[in-house]
């Protein structure tokens, strides 16, 4: 009888395992799809920044632009990388478990006409308000006369994008939860493409070249969620709006949005009040934050917002089937894909500030010298790259068991903590802002991951110390070896070519010697890619 019941519970733990690793090598093929489009999207998103330094330059009226273009790219951040799912998915889950069709498509249904009436009203609402947006943004403006009524401008033509945005993340969002990655994923690359169009072809037509860009954002909207369409119809959810406040599944939507919102945008609006301080220095200010922003938003983007958006939909339904196991695994996967590719990715971008600015941007109207303060405040938003990528994989661990009220907690203490090292980071002006923003997401990412390690939500496996310490160990080599063999002094007199042969040329040695570590300490990509410790 003993004999029978250990070759029983041998057969289960063998089930065990290997349905562990098939959901792994799952969870990890998903996140090389959302990666890989993700990827197209930031190179397109580089190109539409090249354009606009190239074209544009630095100025008045580009300030105006970056800081209008602020609250729509705040929103699509926002919603379409995982705020609204964090509120929607966890419902969605549990409807899905039930097994009731017909349910589910009502819950669809009723949530998509009551989100789309909420987003009229509200987008009118904001279309009126715009100037007050605009001052409460950049205050600064208030001195220019032009600048101000300028960026008013640019916000009330490119507002209805929140309308769009949000619609596109909550189709994105049932894709997601059935393990269709690819639109929803491929869905932002059409914002930088409508731009790049607009830059290109309607600026020159225009008395205020400049504007044609908020035109560009209207558009790209409106493409973004016909580009769902047929994918939805495909799986049989495409949504008939309905009307319905009192519906059970929809006012738990509602009432897990705003706590949803607040908790995965913390670092958001601490960049928004970055922007609201430079308005008061030095003119260009704003836009250096923006393109150095906009360099630390590429590995955020492939790994922070990749990981993200498949590891919610995996911890929803583990939380939905009551499997803590798994849940834990899960987020033991994700936090060591963290920690192996954001730490180098933060050296990386913090050994290489001027190379990359001076090879993507310096050209024409961006001049050395905005290639110098844009790597001040590249090097301190990149110091808080991994604590970023964290807080994409952290948070989910608790919106997925729709605990909102301890993300939204947290990220107060972390944009109070922002706030007061603002004031005390002034002496170093518009770098000091972006470091005040790393520092409190990494406040952030520590107290989310204590907490679910005292609640035993995640229980780390074996061979974390190993783990950390070969990452160090490959990070620290990697470091010391682009420090002392790039001089950032030689990009300035070097052609265009010159640039990127040289700057591809030491990311890969970075990379190569950062795989090499790994290796010789044994680590090995297995370790990563499919296996979960027990």
């Amino acid at each position: 009888m003993s004999r029978a019941l250990s070759s029983q519970m041998l057969v289960l733990s063998n089930l065990i395992a290997n349905k562990e690793l098939i959901l792994s090598r799952k969870m990890f093929k998903s996140t090389l799809v959302v990666s890989s489009m993700t990827i197209i999207s930031r190179l397109l998103g580089f190109v539409r920044d090249m354009l606009i330094a190239r074209i544009f330059g630095v100025d008045l009226a580009t300030d105006a632009f970056f800081v209008a273009f602020k609250i729509p790219n705040f929103l699509r951040r926002l919603f379409a990388e995982g705020a609204f799912a964090h509120a929607f998915v966890p419902v969605l889950s549990d409807y899905q478990a039930q097994g009731d069709k017909i349910a589910l498509k009502q819950f669809v249904d009723k949530t998509a006409g009551t989100l789309a009436l909420m987003l009229i009203l509200t987008t009118l609402a904001s279309v009126v308000v715009a100037p007050l947006l605009i001052w409460t943004l950049a205050p600064g403006f208030a001195w220019q006369g032009t600048q101000h009524d300028l960026a008013v401008l640019m916000l009330q033509i490119s507002l209805p994008y929140l309308f769009f945005i949000t619609l596109v993340a909550f189709a994105g969002s049932i894709l997601n939860a059935h393990a269709q990655f690819v639109v929803p994923a491929i869905t932002p690359a059409f914002l930088n493409i409508c731009m790049i169009i607009a830059a290109l072809w309607l600026a020159p037509l225009m008395a205020q070249p400049i504007v044609a860009l908020a035109w560009g954002i209207f558009a790209a909207g409106m493409t973004q969620l016909l580009i769902q369409i047929p994918a939805l119809i495909r799986l049989g959810l495409m949504p008939r709006l309905r009307l319905d406040f009192h519906d059970v599944g929809v006012k738990r939507v509602i009432k897990q949005l705003l706590p949803a919102i607040f908790s995965v945008s913390v670092t958001q609006i601490n960049l928004l009040l970055d922007t609201l301080i430079a308005s008061f220095l030095t003119v260009g200010s704003v836009s250096w934050l923006y393109y150095s922003d906009r360099l630390v938003e590429f590995p955020l983007g492939i790994l922070g917002l990749a990981l993200g958006t498949v590891i919610l939909p995996n911890l929803a339904k583990h939380h939905a089937d009551d499997n803590p196991t798994s849940f834990s695994n899960s987020l033991d996967w994700g936090l060591r894909l963290v920690l192996l590719v954001g730490l180098p990715a933060a050296i990386g971008l913090i050994v290489l500030a001027e190379p990359t600015l001076s090879t993507l941007f310096q050209y024409h109207e961006f001049t050395a010298g905005d290639v110098h303060f844009a790597a001040q405040s590249l090097r301190a938003y990149a110091i808080g790259l991994p604590a970023y990528i964290l807080i994409k994989v952290l948070v989910p661990g608790f919106t997925a068991r729709q605990d909102m009220k301890t993300p939204v907690r947290y990220g107060a203490y972390a944009m109070l903590v922002s706030l007061a090292l603002n004031v005390l980071a002034l002496p170093l002006a518009h770098a000091g802002l972006a470091l005040a923003t790393s520092l409190g997401a990494s406040f952030n990412a520590m107290l989310l991951l204590k907490k679910l390690m005292q609640d035993q939500v995640f229980k780390p496996n074996k061979g974390w110390w190993l783990f950390f310490t070969r990452i160090i160990l490959a990070s620290l080599t990697m470091s010391l070896s682009l420090y002392y063999l790039v001089d950032a002094t030689w990009w300035f007199s070097w052609s265009a070519n010159e640039r990127v042969v040289n700057l591809l040329k030491w990311i890969m040695a970075g990379l190569a010697v950062y795989a090499m570590t790994l290796v010789l300490t044994g680590l090995r990509w297995r370790d990563i890619a499919f296996a979960i410790d027990k």
